[in-house]
């Protein structure tokens, strides 16, 4: 005779659990992103919006002989990404030879500049490498060696040359923000990216570190603020983290209101090397940021997530809660 309450049990594990592990790949029923939000190594990730999708530009996070070449990503809805293979990589780009790292992108006038470092310089007296730009007619690529030089390949204000984002301006002019060992420079970019405008005190590399700066800068406007933000600690270390800024110029002064990305126990640890996106006509913002697993020790070992970003009524950025789940499908109308 039929044991019927243990056939009753399978039924009800069977009940709960198969909708369960049926939800659990979010990205593929358009309700959350889940976290990472594509699979692979993938670190210092700068995300963008063009026309109607979303954009994710990061670092192929593996040693540096084999950091050589970049991959991008793009959604309609932060839940659902494609990915675009090799967009960039060191053939294009003859003097890269290693460690190319952190892409930042813009759009003008129907061109898109990928800004990136690569070759990891420590003397600018007996290395060749720096911040190259690389331009392209697609998001997507195929991207091409602008310059056939660095932009930047010389170390100022004791910033190494690397980490850069492109910044514009309400008054449409662009800036370049970089820097790593602790120093962030900033820099006004010719209309045509193909150097720099010197300031009117004859500078042209501005130095603008806050406290506690590492590495990592991204900057952005609202409600007519700047925000500045960068990252703070060792980035293969569980204690990488985000913290930020605001004033009323992109040259600051730039006083450090506090951390708000950082490990989670329960969730993951050297939470850092992040960007943000605003929703178009919307006060709605992501946090594109990577992490390691808790059970990686490896370095090299980051994914890519993307997590809300909140203010309080006063402005400031409510600290990030980092999460497993992501983000809700926000399709761009």
């Amino acid at each position: 005779m039929p044991n019927f309450r243990a056939l009753f049990i399978i039924f009800l594990f069977v009940s709960i659990a198969i909708p369960s592990l049926a939800q659990k790949p979010a990205s593929s029923n358009g309700k959350k992103s889940g976290n990472p939000v594509f699979p692979g190594w993938y670190a210092d990730p700068e995300g963008v919006i063009f026309g109607k999708k979303y954009w994710i530009y990061p670092t192929y996070s593996a040693p540096y002989e084999k950091q050589i070449f970049f991959d991008a990503f793009s959604s309609p809805d932060l839940v659902t990404w494609t990915k675009h293979s090799r967009i960039l990589d060191s053939a294009a780009v003859k003097w890269a030879k290693k460690a190319m790292w952190a892409p930042a992108i813009v759009e003008k006038d129907g061109k898109y500049y990928l800004f990136f470092g690569a070759n990891d310089i420590h003397d600018d007296k007996k290395e060749v490498g720096g911040i190259g730009v690389a331009v392209a007619d697609n998001p997507a690529g195929p991207f091409r060696d602008y310059l056939g030089k660095p932009l930047v390949g010389q170390i100022h204000n004791g910033a190494q040359p690397i980490d850069q984002y492109a910044f514009k301006d309400k008054d449409g002019q662009y800036y370049l923000l970089y820097g790593g060992w602790g120093h962030c420079n900033i820099a006004r970019l010719k209309d045509d990216f193909t150097g720099f405008l010197p300031f009117p005190d004859g500078t042209t590399f501005r130095e603008i570190t806050p406290k506690n700066y590492v590495e990592g800068p991204t900057m952005f406007v609202r409600n007519g603020k700047y925000y500045f933000m960068w990252s703070e600690g060792g980035w293969t270390g569980p204690n990488y983290s985000v913290a930020y800024a605001v004033s009323n110029s992109p040259f600051g002064p730039f006083e450090r209101a506090g951390k708000i990305l950082q490990q989670d126990p329960a969730v993951a640890t050297g939470a850092g090397h992040h960007s943000v996106i605003q929703v178009p006509g919307k006060d709605e913002w992501y946090i594109v940021y990577h992490r390691r697993p808790l059970t990686k020790t490896d370095g090299n070992h980051r994914e890519t997530c993307i997590d809300r970003l909140y203010f309080d009524e006063k402005g400031a950025i409510k600290p990030v809660k980092i999460t497993v789940a992501g983000v809700d499908a926000q399709p761009l109308n």
